[in-house]
């Protein structure tokens, strides 16, 4: 029997696969959990207009990334805190400060995981940090850490 799978089998297909598989085991497991329908002519039609949707929110998720690219390689972010000799600082900034003022500063929220700081920065100066905006998709913001009087 020809099965449509809603949702991932392991060891069976992932979802939105057409597959055959014996009767039985799609009448008494797949259909009954709800993890397959039978692939009827409907059931395909639904699904491939279901992929059409998603290819397309998944074309526009692509373009509004590139658009916050552009506009999050124009803005450098600046901190001021207190520092000790030789520009390092009495703490530090993390990806969680870098988030909050992105979010304060330019209404840009961004979730601090995306922010690929491989260390909290701990010295004056400028800082180039990439920050993850869609799976083809990274930016590059300026970070400015300048000490405070």
């Amino acid at each position: 029997m020809k099965v449509i799978f809603l949702k991932d089998v392991k060891g069976k297909g992932k979802k939105g696969e057409v597959k055959n598989v014996a009767d039985g085991y799609a009448q008494n497991f797949l259909i009954k959990q709800g993890f397959a329908v039978e692939a009827s002519q409907a059931n395909i039609s639904t699904l491939s207009a279901q992929k059409k949707k998603e290819e397309k929110l998944a074309a526009e998720e692509l373009a509004e990334a590139k658009k916050l690219k552009e506009t999050m390689d124009k803005i450098t972010l600046e901190f001021s805190t207190k520092a000790g000799e030789g520009g390092r600082l009495f703490g530090s900034i993390t990806s969680k400060q870098i988030a909050e003022e992105l979010q304060k500063a330019h209404n840009i929220k961004i979730d601090k995981r995306k922010i690929e700081l491989p260390d909290a920065i701990r010295a004056l100066g400028y800082t180039n940090v990439p920050v993850k905006l869609h799976t083809e998709v990274t930016s590059t913001l300026k970070v400015h850490v300048k000490e405070a009087n």
